[in-house]
């Protein structure tokens, strides 16, 4: 008889709940059954009644007795006894028990009754497990629960499955880590209750790789991942599991230790600093380092002291690493990123309050130590610093910073100006760091023109001033001309006085950008006051003015898709009716017919039809609601389908889609396709690309910029590429053509309509080209066509001698009328600032952060072909005449040849780098230039494309039948050049060899 009842799952339940549940013998009352009650005097004795299934009032009196304070036992302590009670805490009591302290826990919170008992009987267990070997009890069981997770049977011991168990142990941790005082009560634990200091810094270092070490950070991501695998819904996010949120835990519990320890207790401090240093390598710095000036530094109270003594005690490669992070977080969070191109001189006064709280704050954290101050300098100063691609005003406060030092601000001037006129740099440099560095060097000369002018005047006579100007006079990019002219006429304005001023009479040094690159030697900011960044102020940029009637708009003109009024004419109903006689009203209605059906009752169940759709989004505003609303599909469907039509319609009325541009474009670039709708990457794209053609030039740089900082996956960043290669060619005149040249089409013609499948299942089980993105389709059409002429003449070479060969006139108007017709290029004046170098200088400045592993996600074989590919397409879409063809042409180039090593054993990425090549030897017409400044780069990539075409064979895929063909074109164009130029080439050639 024993064998017939088996228990499936103990449950414990408190003393106050009901017991019609229980399995009692009839005739007697449950009152009847005697509770179990013990209390332990030893820690052994302890363990024996955990082990064997406590009631509740047991497991209470247990956990209290490991709480005594005369006891001669510490729970705390690491010890082979207090290891076993911790395992089974966690191993059989938390599973059973849980639940329970988990409601008395809530219901004391919804009755706000403050600590209730059974609040603290939840935190007595919590004080039990709140230490090192708590610690790893937790995570021992979490990893075993997640190996069990992988077997078939998803049930362990006491018949809880593998979820409820994943959730209560990340509930547990969640809970028991919560707070900002946890660090601080387990150091206590580890360094006020051990004797010994060898166990106390083994303890000491085993929780440093615990919680610093990322070990908590994983196994509960892991674990959270397999909740939501066994699930079919998404459950509870749990703060251990996200970087985010747990970094910005961790710099909480540091600022409150900071603030506790006493300032004359060096080795507390030397224990947070060493918090501070591993929670640095979490990979969540500016979190970390956001955190800690927002509580120690942007609060009212004072707290300078503890900070500067928690960051004098980190390395100094730790303390650079600091220092680059606040400048980033300053930048990002408080300064504007616009860059203003004003005539006005006063332009800097507009945000002179919130640089010069920014300025307060980098001159509280260099602190007059010589050793931070070089590192600001190097920042500055350094070929791949300064704040690339942020606002002016980051740079604007890291000078200021440093100018009250005449030696310092000194300093960066040199350094500036030695960097500025090196050869090497303004050749190889992308134009986005040539102008941050520009600015450095135009603010810094006016700092060192107002403390020591007669420096200022010494080193405009010295040789490396006047190189400097020269080399950027010789330099074959115009845009490098541009600032050295800028550089030599704002620095002669502070120094020479009448007719030694010098003036470049150009057009250039008239515009607007000039007169704005020359007002830098005027800004003068301060130190000031950190309570703009306290409450959190950010910066507001007036807008550019509008241009005068007597300049040309740099706008590009946007086509306008829908009516036009021509005019209001008012009808007189009067004429109309007595024309019409005097019929009766009812004769000159014609009634409608019945539909044959109505697409709202066409469902079966009337409880599902919804009778009050949305209508269509009619401002730019409703857009933006309609594209927040990810819970409708009706308003996502419909914001999808009018978001391109309504962008384009709205680009030259008003400022609706100027103000709301890039809310817009994070809301289009981070849509998920939540309804499975057809076609919604097409409609995506389609509204990217119009926000794009309608703020080309701001949006080109915000799309750049997200491409590379933000958090988005592979494919959101291949649309981002995608939205500025079409956007590009349909401001430079393409867009008919690519519009003809992209589309998916119809099917491929068949012998028999049987052999067809269709269209929405041909796109995914078609052939490959049908699976190709626009960018690719572009690029292999380009190819063809600069491929063509080469087999055209080709060809007729090999049909014999012209001389033999019989030449066709045709008439003037056969000509004319085959010619095509001039269109206007828009692209071409914002190509450089808008698209292209945005994308190039980003990408070395990514590279230098990152490195060119392929754990960085630009370096992922589809994504950088992709890259590429969209830069080929922005360089031919400018067009031959760009000004900044040459400087566009030295940068890509440059870039192209970096890829070499990154191209081995990937034939996507080959491909892409021969179409590139291909395109800068077709769209630059005048190759004696490219023979004169490239000379050495194009030997190097005739030997590099010699070997591509070497290692893949004939007769291969068709990928590789395609790279040859484009190797072979790269080959014949290369050799034409060198053929005809081959005496200029000598000297390079000559080198190349050596």
């Amino acid at each position: 008889m024993e064998g017939l009842l088996t228990p499936v799952r103990t449950s414990y339940k408190t003393p106050g709940q009901t017991l019609e549940e229980e399995l009692v013998e009839v005739g007697k009352r449950p009152e009847a059954i005697p509770k179990p009650t013990s209390q332990a005097e030893t820690p052994e004795e302890a363990l024996e009644i955990l082990r064997n299934k406590p009631d509740y009032e047991a497991l209470i009196s247990t956990l209290r007795y490991f709480k005594k304070d005369d006891s001669d036992f510490n729970i705390s302590s690491p010890s082979p006894l207090s290891a076993q009670i911790v395992h089974v805490l966690v191993a059989e009591i938390i599973p059973n028990y849980w639940d329970i302290l988990q409601e008395s826990h809530s219901a004391a919170k919804a009755r706000k009754q403050g600590l209730s008992k059974r609040n603290s009987d939840l935190e007595l267990l919590l004080s039990c497990l709140r230490s090192v070997t708590g610690l790893n009890a937790i995570l021992l069981n979490l990893k075993q629960a997640i190996q069990q997770s992988r077997e078939p049977k998803k049930t362990i011991g006491g018949g809880f499955n593998i979820q409820d168990v994943l959730t209560r142990l990340l509930q547990l941790i969640s809970t028991l880590l919560e707070g900002a005082d946890t660090i601080e009560r387990i150091s206590k634990s580890i360094w006020g209750l051990l004797d010994a200091p060898s166990k106390q810094k083994t303890i000491w270092n085993e929780f440093l790789s615990v919680t610093a070490g990322g070990k908590i950070l994983g196994v509960s991501a892991e674990a959270e991942d397999i909740i939501n695998e066994l699930s079919k819904d998404v459950q509870q996010k749990y703060w251990v599991s996200d970087g985010t949120l747990y970094s910005r835990w961790f710099a909480q519990n540091i600022t409150h230790l900071a603030r506790t320890i006493p300032l004359e207790s060096e080795q507390e401090w030397k224990r947070c600093v060493e918090l501070l240093s591993k929670s640095l390598r979490l990979g969540y710095t500016e979190n970390i380092i956001k955190e800690i000036i927002g509580i120690l530094i942007l609060k009212p109270q004072d707290h300078s002291a503890r900070f500067e003594k928690l960051l004098g005690g980190l390395s100094h490669s730790e303390q650079r690493n600091f220092i680059q992070g606040i400048l980033k977080l300053i930048s990002r969070e408080y300064l504007s990123v616009l860059v203003i191109s004003e005539d006005n001189s006063n332009w800097y006064k507009q945000d002179a309050d919130i640089v010069s709280a920014a300025a307060r704050l980098i001159n509280l954290v260099l602190a007059n130590e010589e050793s931070r101050k070089a590192q600001v300098i190097s920042w500055l100063t350094a070929s791949s610093g300064a704040g690339v691609g942020d606002g002016i005003a980051i740079r604007r406060a890291s000078i200021v910073a440093l100018a009250a030092d005449k030696s310092d601000i000194e300093a960066v001037f040199d350094k500036s100006l030695q960097q500025f006129g090196d050869q090497l740099y303004i050749r190889h440099t992308p134009a986005m760091q040539q102008e941050a560095h520009a600015q450095v060097l135009l603010l810094s000369a006016g700092y060192v023109h107002r403390k020591a002018p007669l420096h200022l005047a010494m080193t405009m006579r010295s040789g490396t001033y006047l190189s400097a100007i020269s080399n950027r006079l010789a330099a074959p990019s115009p845009r490098a001309r541009f600032l050295g002219m800028v550089v030599g006429e704002a620095l002669s304005d502070l120094v020479d006085k009448g007719d030694k001023k010098m003036v470049f009479k150009v057009d250039e040094m008239d515009s607007s950008e000039a007169k704005w690159y020359k007002s830098l030697v005027t800004v003068s900011d301060t130190l000031g006051s950190l309570e703009p960044l306290m409450s959190r102020t950010v910066a507001k940029v007036a807008k550019k003015p509008p241009a005068r009637a007597s300049q040309k708009s740099e706008k590009p003109q946007v086509v306008q898709e829908g009516s036009k009024i021509i005019a209001i004419e008012e009808v007189d109903d009067d004429d109309d009716g007595e024309d019409q006689g005097h019929e009766s009203d009812n004769d000159g209605l014609v009634p409608y017919a019945k539909p044959d059906s109505d697409e709202e009752d066409s469902d079966e169940d009337p409880t599902l039809i919804t009778r009050n759709k949305p209508t269509a989004p009619v401002y730019i505003r409703d857009l933006i609601n309609y594209l927040r609303d990810t819970e409708n599909y009706d308003k996502q469907k419909l914001a999808l389908q009018s978001a391109a039509s309504l962008i384009r319609r709205k680009a030259n009325f008003g400022t609706e889609v100027s103000s709301h541009a890039e809310e817009l474009a994070t809301l289009l670039v981070g849509l998920q396709d939540k309804y499975d709708m057809e076609d919604f990457q097409d409609m995506r794209l389609q509204g990217m690309i119009a926000i794009l053609i309608a703020q080309p030039l701001t949006m080109g740089k915000w799309f750049s910029k997200t491409f590379f900082d933000g958090d988005y996956s592979i494919s959101q960043r291949a649309t981002v590429l995608t939205t500025l290669g079409l956007g590009a060619r349909e401001l430079g005149g393409f867009g008919s053509g690519d519009a003809k040249a992209t589309s998916k089409g119809s099917l491929p013609s068949s012998s028999f309509p049987s052999k067809a499948l269709p269209e929405h299942l041909h796109r995914i089980y078609g052939d490959a080209t049908s699976e190709d993105t626009a960018v690719d389709r572009l690029s292999t059409e380009l190819s063809n066509t600069m491929i063509a002429p080469m087999a055209a003449d080709l060809a007729d070479k090999l049909t014999g001698p012209s001389i033999l060969k019989v030449r066709t006139f045709s008439s003037r108007m056969a000509v004319e009328k085959k010619r095509k017709k001039p269109i206007a290029n828009s692209l071409a004046k914002i190509v450089a600032d808008g698209f292209f170098f945005p994308l190039t200088g980003r990408f070395f400045i990514h590279l230098r952060a990152y490195g060119s592993g392929r754990s960085n996600v630009v370096f992922q074989p589809y994504l950088l072909a992709l890259f590429v590919k969209t830069l080929s397409l922005l360089l031919h879409a400018s067009g031959p005449s760009t000004l900044s063809l040459p400087q566009m042409t030295s940068e890509f180039w440059d870039l192209l040849l970096s890829l070499r090593t990154q191209s081995i054993g990937d034939i996507t990425v080959i491909e892409a780098m021969l179409f590139a090549f291909l395109t800068i030897f077709d769209i630059n017409e005048d190759k004696r230039r490219l023979v004169e400044e490239h000379g050495r780069q194009m030997l190097e990539t005739q030997e590099w494309v010699e070997g591509i075409f070497g290692r893949v064979g004939a007769g291969g895929s068709q990928e590789d039948e395609k790279v040859r063909m484009l190797a072979a074109g790269c080959l014949v164009r290369i050799r034409e050049v060198v053929e005809k130029y081959q005496a200029l080439l000598m000297g390079d050639l000559a080198s190349f060899q050596n």
